[in-house]
């Protein structure tokens, strides 16, 4: 799913091809207080949810990748963000919590350093590796509403 809308690319006032206001509404609907009231377990939580989903599609795409030291670190830094997040929400303390979803956010920061290396050297294209960094971003987001809200409710 691409969250870009027709017609626009990356223009100003846009974040990830989303314009800045759908961009924050998109986020403030999926990490509402009365969602985390909610959580009772990791995979309830659709950072968790999305990040999986952002491992399972990057192991499909690069399934049939010659470049084996890319692939394979692409693969091990995507796998570590739902990972992560899985691991601190196991701690059960806030503050641990909050450390593997900063570790969580710094892997998907890697990730997407990856991709455009990806994209540079022509193994991914320019719109796949446009529609993986979109993803990419709003995890990111995601992963930093949830971290500021578990220090503001719960630090």
């Amino acid at each position: 799913m691409i969250f870009r809308r027709k017609g626009r690319k990356g223009k100003r006032g846009t974040k990830g091809g989303l314009p800045i206001q759908d961009f924050s509404s998109f986020v403030h609907t999926h990490l509402t207080p009365d969602f985390m009231a909610k959580v009772e377990k990791f995979e309830d939580l659709l950072v968790w949810q999305k990040g999986l989903t952002q491992a399972i599609d990057l192991y499909k795409l690069l399934a049939d990748c010659k470049d084996y030291g890319l692939r394979d670190q692409m693969r091990r830094s995507s796998v570590s963000v739902p990972s992560n997040v899985a691991e601190g929400f196991e701690r059960h303390t806030n503050k641990e919590f909050i450390r593997f979803l900063r570790i969580a956010k710094g892997s998907n920061g890697e990730l997407r350093t990856q991709i455009h290396l990806a994209i540079g050297v022509g193994i991914l294209s320019a719109e796949t590796g446009f529609e993986l960094l979109s993803k990419s971003r709003i995890i990111s987001a995601m992963l930093q509403n949830l971290i500021k809200t578990r220090q503001e409710k719960f630090g």
